[in-house]
């Protein structure tokens, strides 16, 4: 059989599906002619198509490279063998061969589209935009209207871009509607559309994998992704629903190994990237976690959400610089009124609680208050913020306010009754407790300050105590209710049962740590001296 005999063989072979007997076929024919270079790039050729094949289990990438690179000691110059052997590199991930490989495809050929696309996806994989949308541009000058893949590609970046310019969302759209009217003369696009109604027949298997999670049937569904993964283990979309499965289960390490996977196979795919952040976090391997935000980043700079996790996260490692810098990011290129208030208002709290900048905190509360007025959290926020400053008139005016908006909101009343207790204005502090109480007939606070002002400021011991007693019921692990109770016990002469409820206060304060300790030793001395 003459060589193009055996090409016309193997090909009618390939196109039955029978990839591992075209593969015999081709072996067969170098070894009665070793030295055959374009069966060498036909056997490399099928050798990446096997590998590609979303139903094969088996990696071909390093035979198609071998057999790329024996050609190309006959065909030394063949811009088509660098792009051949480029186009394994990445597909093998190894990025940087592949870039060797495809600039000097194009060096030698400069009409190459699939090049040119590849060496921007590359681009795009490495973060470096610019570069990747100059070689969009140029895959798309080469094929003007058979550029779909590229103009969509393009489109992307453009999205991704950190300095949307008015100019750049045009450049989107255009691109975007561009790619969609001319994907049918693109072959690289018709691929992607065939891969995915090739993927379609795996959808029966991921709905019923999907119930069984929704009915918290996990192992059902665990078993249902492992065997799908099994015959398509090119399918991304799987790698991502078998690592939340594996979420939903506690079994962290898994999940980290599935999401990992699933970037290996598209190393833009944002979801799997925010899904291991979070099994990291579950894991409470924070350093991981914030690594991993900060690659997403890479990829996509204006993400509001990744640059408030990045904060939450430094804060919770003591970088509060860090940790404010990136809830101020998030504040500016968040568009969510609701969402930029919740940040706004957990800035303020930065502000308020570690930096000491009282100014910076009320000046986010006012902010967050700009987008949601209705939200009561932020008139509480700013009106502590306006007492921590010692503007209390400022805070009584703020809580005065709230009141008009919801005149029940205990909290509001509570506080109201603190700053009136803290001026000495004893009846307008009782009333403002004793409402408090009223509209929330649990709230622990306010039954153990209202209890101070008796016992301390009115001598009304027996009053105080029954309120004292009705904090700690509403909240058992009130270190402070407790040692306040036992000192109404002590003020009675019942030392031993002081001395009992002083003991109960010491036990929960050391879970609590709410109060000094030595503060409950020195009162439980001072009885029995």
């Amino acid at each position: 059989m003459n060589t193009a005999q055996l090409e016309k063989k193997i090909n009618k072979v390939f196109k039955s599906g029978n990839m591992q007997k075209a593969v015999e076929l081709c072996k067969d024919g170098l070894k009665e002619n070793p030295s055959n270079a374009d069966l060498h790039i036909r056997l490399g050729d099928l050798y990446l198509a096997w590998h590609k094949d979303i139903s094969n289990s088996c990696q071909y990438i390093d035979e198609a490279i071998a057999e790329y690179r024996t050609a190309l000691e006959t065909y030394i110059d063949s811009a088509e063998l660098y792009f051949k052997i480029g186009q394994a590199y990445f597909h093998k991930g190894d990025f940087d061969k592949a870039v060797n490989y495809l600039t000097n495809s194009v060096s030698k050929n400069k009409k190459q589209y699939v090049a040119y696309y590849l060496l921007a996806q590359i681009y795009a994989r490495k973060a470096r935009f610019q570069e990747a949308i100059d070689y969009a541009v140029k895959a798309k000058k080469c094929r003007p209207l058979g550029s779909s893949a590229a103009r969509f590609l393009l489109f992307y970046l453009y999205e991704l871009s950190l300095y949307r310019t008015g100019t750049r969302r045009i450049l989107s759209k255009y691109e975007f509607l561009i790619s969609v009217l001319t994907f049918p003369f693109d072959a690289i696009a018709l691929k992607y559309i065939f891969k995915t109604i090739k993927n379609l027949k795996f959808f029966p298997s991921i709905f019923k994998a999907f119930c069984f999670v929704q009915a918290q049937r996990y192992t059902e569904a665990l078993e249902i992704y492992i065997e799908t993964i099994d015959k398509a283990p090119g399918f991304t979309l799987l790698y991502n629903l078998l690592g939340n499965t594996y979420l939903a289960l506690g079994r962290f390490e898994d999940a980290v190994t599935e999401f990992k996977m699933s970037i290996w196979l598209d190393s833009l795919n944002l979801d799997a990237y925010k899904s291991l952040c979070r099994a990291y976090e579950e894991q409470g391997d924070l350093d991981n976690a914030l690594l991993t935000y900060k690659k997403i980043l890479e990829i996509a700079p204006n993400l509001p959400d990744v640059h408030a996790n990045i904060a939450n996260i430094l804060y919770a490692q003591g970088d509060i610089k860090g940790a404010i810098a990136h809830f101020q990011t998030a504040i500016t290129i968040n568009p969510r009124k609701n969402w930029t208030s919740v940040v706004n208002q957990t800035l303020g709290f930065v502000f308020q609680e570690n930096s000491g900048d009282l100014d910076a905190a009320i000046s986010s509360y006012q902010s967050a208050y700009l987008l949601t007025p209705e939200d009561m959290d932020i008139y509480i926020n700013l009106g502590s913020a306006f007492y921590d400053k010692e503007d209390i008139e400022n805070a009584l005016a703020i809580y005065r306010n709230a009141l008009e908006l919801d005149p029940t909101n205990s909290r509001v009343h509570c506080n109201l009754g603190f700053l009136h207790w803290g001026r000495g204005d004893l009846d307008e502090a009782i009333a403002e407790y004793e409402l408090a109480i009223k509209y929330d007939p649990n709230y622990d606070i306010a039954y153990n300050n209202l209890g101070v002002i008796k016992l301390d400021d009115l001598g009304r011991v027996a009053e105080a105590a029954e309120l004292f007693k009705k904090s700690v019921e509403a909240n058992p692990n009130y270190a402070l209710a407790h040692f306040n109770l036992a000192r109404a016990v002590a003020v009675t002469g019942n030392k031993v049962e002081a001395a009992k409820i002083f003991q109960v206060a010491q036990d929960v304060n050391s879970v609590t740590n709410e109060m000094d300790p030595q503060e409950i030793t020195d009162k439980i001395n001072e009885l029995f001296n």
